[in-house]
């Protein structure tokens, strides 16, 4: 295995040591302790978890095989299609039926099925069509040079006070946990918003996150990223179940939210409705693209921002970062200001959200100056089992990236991950 996994003509190591830092400098702040430099070897696999991770001893697979690149008559664009329905909606745009489910090579041959597709249609007709249908395609295009320049002239994480509330006194808690008694409701998927509340729950908060069962999470996905949180199921579409939910935020000291804000909207749970609904809240929003965006995931917007050809290791075929890298940073990120807000709010009161979006990680990373090799990588990992941690969960065996953050005093290891939608919608006594 590459000893030097987040090796990339962008400073992909130096934006993700200073992610980890800010959280870890955060933690150190409630915690009142010393702020420490995190371990660069452990930051390295935090943000390459997925390549160490095993599930009974067996490697898992990042990407589905209707992800990826494919090429076009006119170009390139890259899939998202890890989830069933994407893969379906995928497929349906292309007028491709799904090949047998009993057969070996079903996906194999789905994907060449798919590939054959795509080297057909024009660019902007596959992207356009797809994303119709439902499923997840984009160009892969050049740097957005002006793009990133607006995006740049503002925070990387926005912070805006949306409401009044009174300040709220804390208590005192042990440097291992200093966010104990902090009540999280977390309504995200894949990385980012989970590698946020992760670091929230590693540091003692009470995380409950919430998903619908119509939309099962992938067994290594969540072993991936749901240390130390509890996880339980509700259908918003449905009255009894937002109801239950509603509660549950009229006592949540952070929400945290992963998808799009038009859907938000539309169950009412705009960062204004949930402000009104529990003031004091601090809502943490995060999406692909913005507030105008629709659906996405951080490969997407690597080939959207022109960072796939920027990391392009031959001239007409394009490339990816060695790391969902901008996954990892916004979580990271928005765990720090997530901390930093709840602090403000003890001193000044109010209701405030927390922003931001993959496509302002990227054109952050952008930015910075390119990487000079060998010094902008962090280090390599000649012995990762340093910087793993195994756990048996309901018999399965698991093995993940340990804790990146670090400070004095900081806990060492995450407790286990849980039963994905085990949990009943209620909160732990504080």
């Amino acid at each position: 295995m590459d000893t030097r996994p987040l090796h990339a003509r962008l400073p992909v190591g130096r934006l993700a040591r200073a992610a980890v830092r800010a959280a870890g400098d955060e933690a150190a702040r409630w915690a009142g302790a010393a702020p420490v430099d995190p371990d660069p070897a452990a930051v390295t696999v935090a943000y390459t978890s997925e390549r160490w991770m095993r599930l009974d001893d067996a490697p898992i697979t990042a990407f589905a095989p209707l992800s990826g690149f494919f090429r076009t008559r006119d170009g390139w664009v890259r899939t998202h299609a890890n989830y069933p329905h994407h893969a379906r909606a995928l497929r349906s745009a292309l007028g491709i039926d799904a090949a047998g489910a009993a057969e070996a090579s079903a996906a194999a041959d789905d994907a060449e099925r798919v590939r054959e597709r795509l080297a057909t249609l024009s660019t902007a007709h596959a992207e356009a069509s797809i994303t119709a249908a439902g499923g997840l395609c984009v160009a892969v295009v050049p740097a957005q040079h002006a793009t990133d320049e607006r995006l740049r002239a503002s925070p990387a994480v926005s912070v805006t006070r949306i409401g009044a509330a009174a300040p709220r006194s804390g208590r005192a808690s042990p440097a291992d946990a200093p966010l104990r008694g902090i009540r999280v409701l977390d309504l995200t998927r894949v990385i980012a918003g989970p590698v946020a509340t992760r670091t929230l729950a590693l540091l003692g908060a009470d995380v409950l996150r919430v998903d619908s069962p119509r939309l099962p999470e992938p067994a290594a996905q969540h072993l991936d990223t749901g240390h130390g949180k509890r996880s339980t199921l509700l259908d918003l579409d449905r009255p009894a179940d937002r109801a239950v939910f509603r509660r549950l935020a009229a006592d949540a000291d952070a929400i945290v939210l992963g998808y799009r804000p038009a859907a938000l909207t539309r169950l009412d749970l705009s960062p204004d409705a949930l402000a009104a609904l529990r003031p004091g809240v601090v809502v943490v929003r995060l999406s692909a693209w913005g507030e105008s965006g629709g659906r996405g995931f951080d490969s997407l917007v690597q080939a959207a921002s022109g960072i796939s050809w920027i990391e392009s290791t031959t001239a007409d075929v394009p490339g990816a970062l060695p790391a969902q890298a901008l996954d990892h940073t916004a979580g990271y990120l928005l765990a720090a200001h997530t901390m930093a807000t709840l602090r403000r709010r003890r001193e000044e009161g109010g209701s405030w959200l927390v922003e931001t979006s993959l496509r302002r990680i990227a054109a952050e990373l952008l930015g910075m100056p390119r990487a000079r090799p060998g010094v902008d990588d962090l280090a390599p990992v000649p012995d990762p089992d340093r910087h793993l941690q195994r756990f048996t969960v309901r018999g399965r065996s698991v093995v993940t990236a340990a804790p990146a953050i670090a400070y004095a005093g900081a806990p060492l290891r995450f407790a286990a991950p849980r039963e994905w939608g085990g949990d009943a919608p209620a909160w732990l006594p504080r």
